[in-house]
């Protein structure tokens, strides 16, 4: 989403001849962020440490390559042990008072 926005406002058919690179197979919100734009190329580094709706995008003519990327998910597995709290506000996991966590 951030490169999205970051991209600044293009074309449309800029974006339907892009190729989206993840670390992560991509969330529900991402999913629908790329089918928005029209994006129909999505690789991903890997889908170990999450698993998003590849099936739904492929479902949509989208076409999803997993890279399965020893780098990403060993990435992945550093971020997740040195910053836990901001991985559980990512995936929508509640701090121990049951609320979101706070960056």
């Amino acid at each position: 989403m951030d490169a999205l926005e970051n991209a600044g406002r293009l074309d449309g058919a800029v974006y339907k001849d892009a190729t989206m690179y993840t670390t992560l197979s991509p969330c529900n919100m991402c999913s629908g962020a790329c089918l928005l734009y029209g994006i129909k190329r999505i690789v991903l580094g890997e889908n170990l440490t999450f698993m998003g709706d590849e099936d739904y995008l492929r479902s949509t003519g989208a076409q999803v390559i997993n890279a399965n990327s020893a780098e990403c998910k060993q990435l992945m597995d550093d971020f997740i042990r040195d910053k836990p709290h901001l991985w559980n506000e990512d995936i929508g996991v509640p701090n121990e008072d049951g609320q979101q966590t706070e960056v």
